[in-house]
């Protein structure tokens, strides 16, 4: 019974736990040359194209649109920054990859355009994501940096022209569901308010109950940070869920406030910091192991190719979600984003270990 959850935060616990488990096989079990994550990587880039360009054509079309830039949004950037990994490896090894660069880029453009278009938030990810995984790319290759003046104004003025070509669409469209300056005055309008519910209403371990929506709050983990409804729903777990127009309550702080607030208010301010520690030392660990990746890349041992370009992926995922999620929006940290968020992470530390398959001994690196 004990490992029944009684609340979200033990499912999330105990989710995580299992993600981890599952991807340190995955990862020990099966071959994973570089041949097969650069094919799975530009499977996945292609897929996710036509996602989220079929759900932009939905939007149009007032169909309803799935917001799949939320929970999918840093897996496709993991795809795209391992496929431009593999690219940079086989370039070293003197392959020709002029034609497969070329669908790399496609690729990319096409997310870029279809997942910006249907979400802000999502925009501001893929751009940080890209500029973190070139960053990520250009060390472990020894190449200069392009930590430049000139480069850094290159992805603002980026970033800027995109979210400009979005209002101005959005105007003459006449679909405010494009408008960025909308977003902002939202958030303008509103966070103020949740940001004072939460400040003074949080405690070293969750929050005062009165504050809570629910009138039978404990206190702590009211939902407010969850795994996805449907998969709560699932199991029949009895945990308190903001569904149909209770959304709008889930809103104050999901929607408002960077997860920092979110994670700290349904949590306590000490669960909130044991977060941060978990991630910190994730990304730490994951910069570790990529540096024995590259030492033995350089040393002509090629066994581990395709784990260094994945392991470059999926970092770059899991730090672009973080600082995105905990420092801007809690969306992209919560819900569906969560799973997504608990996997690249399990993904990065299941680097750390190797199971040897001549005596079924787990060895820490």
């Amino acid at each position: 019974m004990l490992l029944i959850a009684q609340n979200h935060f033990q499912l999330i616990v105990e989710v995580g736990l299992i993600l981890l488990a599952t991807m340190i096989f995955v990862l020990n079990l099966v071959p994973l040359s570089l041949s097969v994550v650069t094919f799975l990587s530009l499977f996945l880039s292609a897929g996710f194209a036509i996602l989220f360009g079929a759900d932009l054509i939905f939007l149009i079309l007032s169909f309803g649109q799935h917001e799949f830039t939320h929970p999918f949004g840093p897996i496709a950037l993991l795809a795209i920054i391992t496929a431009l990994a593999s690219l940079k490896v086989m370039e070293e090894s003197g392959v020709n990859v002029a034609r497969l660069k070329r669908i790399v880029y496609i690729l990319l453009a096409a997310i870029t355009i279809f997942g910006g278009a249907m979400h802000r938030s999502f925009l501001l990810l893929w751009f940080v994501g890209l500029f973190i995984g070139y960053t990520i790319i250009s060390k472990s290759f020894r190449q200069k940096s392009i930590l430049t003046l000139r480069r850094i104004g290159m992805f603002f003025g980026a970033a800027l022209v995109a979210f400009g070509v979005l209002e101005i669409v959005a105007r003459i469209s006449g679909m405010e569901v494009f408008s960025p300056i909308l977003r902002i005055s939202r958030l303008a309008a509103n966070s103020l308010s949740s940001l004072k519910l939460v400040v003074g209403n949080t405690w070293l371990i969750g929050h005062d109950p009165s504050s809570s929506y629910w009138s039978n709050s404990s206190g702590f983990a009211d939902g407010y940070i969850s795994l996805p409804m449907q998969f709560i729903l699932l199991f029949g777990l009895p945990f308190p869920l903001f569904f149909g127009l209770l959304v709008t309550r889930k809103d104050t702080i999901d929607y408002m406030l960077p997860g920092i607030f979110g994670y700290a208010y349904d949590f306590g301010y000490l669960t909130f910091l044991i977060l941060l520690l978990i991630v910190l030392g994730t990304i730490i660990v994951g910069l570790m192991i990529l540096r024995q990746y590259r030492h033995k890349r350089e040393s002509k041992n090629r066994k581990y190719l395709g784990k260094e370009v994945l392991l470059i992926g999926s970092l770059t995922g899991f730090v672009s979600q973080a600082v995105i999620g905990l420092f801007l929006f809690n969306r992209t940290v919560n819900g569906m984003a969560l799973l997504t968020f608990m996997f690249l992470g399990s993904l990065v530390l299941a680097h750390t270990v190797t199971i040897r398959r001549d005596s079924n001994e787990a060895v820490s690196r």
